[in-house]
C-alpha cells in the first residue's frame, strides 16, 4: 500500500506565535524588573538667583572650616585632623557647651565650611560629609531628649522643625580647587 501525502508526518514546527510570546515575555520582564540606582547624597540647594549674594563679613570664630586635599588629608580650622575626630570636634564647635572664645557663639551662628580638592577620593568625601551630618544628627537627638524626652525620629514634624530651628544645619560646600592646588 502506497502512502499518500496526507499520511506523511510534517517535520515543520509552526513558529508563527513564537514571536508574539517572546515579545510578551520581553514586555513582562521590562515592566517587572527594578533597576537599582545610586541615590547619592540628598542636599537641599538654595534657589537660583540672578542677584549677586550679599557678602557679609563672618566672624572667624563662627566658621568651622574643613579642607580635604588631594592626598585625602583633613585640615580642620588650620590643624591636621583625622576623620575619626571630626564628628566630636564639629559637635563641640556647634554647641560650644563650655562657652570657649574660639568656638561658635551659638548653634544659630555656627557655619561648617567644607572644601575639597578635585583629587579627593569620593570615599573620603563621603566619610567627611557623613561625619559632619552625623554631628548635627547627634545634636538634634540630644536637643530632642532635652526638650521633649523622646528620640528625634519619634517627634512630630512640627517638633522636629522646632529642634532644627534651635540647631540649624548650615553646611556650606565651596567649589573644589584644582588637583593638588591646596
Amino acid at each position: 500500500m502506497a502512502k499518500s501525502s496526507r499520511d506523511r508526518v510534517s517535520n515543520e514546527i509552526n513558529a508563527g506565535s513564537m514571536a508574539d510570546i517572546a515579545f510578551l515575555l520581553l514586555i513582562f520582564f521590562l515592566v517587572t524588573t527594578q533597576i537599582v540606582e545610586d541615590k547619592g547624597i540628598r542636599v537641599k540647594l538654595p534657589p537660583w538667583s540672578e542677584v549677586e549674594p550679599d557678602i557679609t563679613k563672618l566672624k572667624k570664630r563662627n566658621v568651622f572650616s574643613v579642607l580635604v586635599n588631594a592626598q585625602n588629608q583633613l585640615l580642620v580650622r588650620g590643624e591636621l585632623a583625622s576623620v575619626e575626630d571630626l564628628r566630636e570636634r564639629a559637635k563641640d564647635f556647634i554647641a560650644n557647651p563650655t562657652r570657649r572664645e574660639d568656638l561658635s557663639e551659638s548653634p544659630l551662628k555656627a557655619i561648617i565650611s567644607l572644601k575639597n580638592d578635585r583629587g579627593t577620593n569620593y570615599k573620603t568625601y563621603l566619610e567627611v560629609y557623613n561625619e559632619l551630618k552625623g554631628a548635627y544628627n547627634e545634636l538634634w537627638e540630644e536637643q530632642s531628649q532635652r526638650d521633649f524626652g523622646k528620640p528625634y525620629e519619634e517627634l512630630s514634624i512640627q517638633d522636629q522643625r522646632s529642634v532644627r530651628s534651635k540647631i540649624p544645619l548650615v553646611l556650606s560646600e565651596a567649589e573644589p580647587t584644582a588637583f593638588g592646588e591646596e
